[in-house]
């Protein structure tokens, strides 16, 4: 399957819905800030998980208009997150996607509200989604354990108290499993939810999710030393192997996702989708 040929439309389609978001703010001047991060570029890669999903469980995976606020909820989340992370409290970063951050470009308390509004809208998407109430309801609730103390939220609270901790590998597991792969599994979930899929093939797509989540935080620490160098006190896979280790850990994570993507009607996106996770940085 041709990867780019897949992915370019369904981030053309959701760039164009979320660009039709939040022009109604008031006061006025608070649109600008607000769609500033989320219309920034980026690879889109939680949204495409939806849609991957989604197209290997429907009846008719044309039908996107059901998964696109889905996409849209979950890259809101996504952002507000990063917009939080920027902050001087946080990881103080002044530049990303090569701009600078929210913060730098307005200030600290626009930065602040631009992630709550971020992060509020998004379960309003999600309840207007054109889907039956039990799985909205279903949406809401898994997005809210996916991204709050349960998931990215707490894996957040211990990636900043990791250099004052004497966390070991299976506590670095957790901490990622939570802070990035809660995120990346409600995605695939979300997908399958949408499509009207059993509890069974539900479950098949929380465990690739896992898998691909993982793999996606292996592959993430290897870019991050290649490009800034190891930080010391970062929770990092690469405390505790070399890169060598660290990849091919990431390659058998892939491995494990795309076999359980392959039991699905329509899994070649799935299965793109999970190779481009580590294949990001060539």
């Amino acid at each position: 399957m041709d990867f780019l040929a897949w992915a370019t439309p369904l981030r053309v389609e959701l760039d164009t819905y979320l660009e039709e978001r939040f022009l109604d703010a008031w006061p006025s001047s608070f649109a600008e800030p607000l769609r500033y991060t989320l219309l920034g570029g980026g690879k889109r890669f939680r949204p495409l998980m939806v849609f991957a999903a989604y197209e290997a469980l429907a009846q008719d995976p044309a039908q996107r208009s059901e998964v696109l606020p889905i996409a849209a909820a979950i890259e809101m989340v996504h952002t507000y997150s990063l917009v939080h992370d920027d902050l001087p409290a946080m990881d103080n970063d002044e530049e990303r996607r090569g701009r600078p951050t929210l913060h730098r470009r307005w200030d600290e308390a626009t930065a602040i509200l631009a992630g709550d509004a971020l992060l509020t809208e998004s379960f309003s998407l999600l309840a207007q989604a054109p889907l039956d109430a039990s799985t909205r309801l279903d949406l809401i609730s898994l997005l809210s354990s996916s991204s709050g103390y349960r998931g990215m939220v707490g894996g957040q609270v211990a990636d900043i108290q990791w250099p004052h901790s004497d966390g070991g590998l299976e506590e670095l597991h957790r901490l990622h499993a939570m802070k990035t792969g809660a995120l990346i599994t409600f995605s695939a979930e979300a997908g399958a939810l949408a499509a009207g899929a059993s509890q069974e093939k539900v479950a098949v797509l929380r465990s690739i999710g896992q898998a691909v989540g993982l793999a996606f935080q292996l592959t993430d620490d290897v870019l991050d030393e290649q490009e800034d160098g190891e930080a010391e006190g970062t929770p990092s896979f690469l405390t505790y192997q070399d890169k060598e280790a660290t990849m091919t850990q990431a390659h058998r994570e892939i491995e494990k996702a795309q076999a359980q993507a392959a039991t699905l009607p329509r899994p070649d996106a799935l299965i793109a989708l999970a190779q481009f996770c580590v294949n990001r940085g060539n």
